[in-house]
């Protein structure tokens, strides 16, 4: 009787998500959202919004196309700084942002 041999398993290490900073305010009429870095962001990151809550209201994806601080665009914000983010979706106070 010949054994089948089963393939052998890779192990992939899927990245995990880095928690990035923390949503202080959001501005509702215009979509933006401040947010207060513990790491580095570059314009076209992809970030994940969350409760920092199981069970929270916010849960979303999105890609960073628009940063400013004090009403200048950037491309890249570095830690301590506090941001303006364009987001797609409402953000509360204490959401937390990863990057993914």
């Amino acid at each position: 009787m010949v054994e089948k041999k089963k393939p052998a398993r890779t192990t992939s290490k899927k990245k995990k998500p880095e928690q990035v900073g923390v949503i202080t305010h959001y501005f509702n009429n215009i979509n933006v959202a401040v947010l207060k870095l513990n790491k580095t962001l570059n314009q076209g990151d992809k970030i994940r919004i969350q409760s920092d809550t199981p069970n929270g209201l916010t849960n979303f994806k999105q890609t960073i196309k628009s940063m400013q601080h004090n009403h200048k665009p950037l491309k890249r914000a570095i830690k301590g700084k506090e941001i303006g983010l364009k987001v797609r979706d409402r953000v509360r106070a204490n959401d937390l942002v990863y990057k993914l």
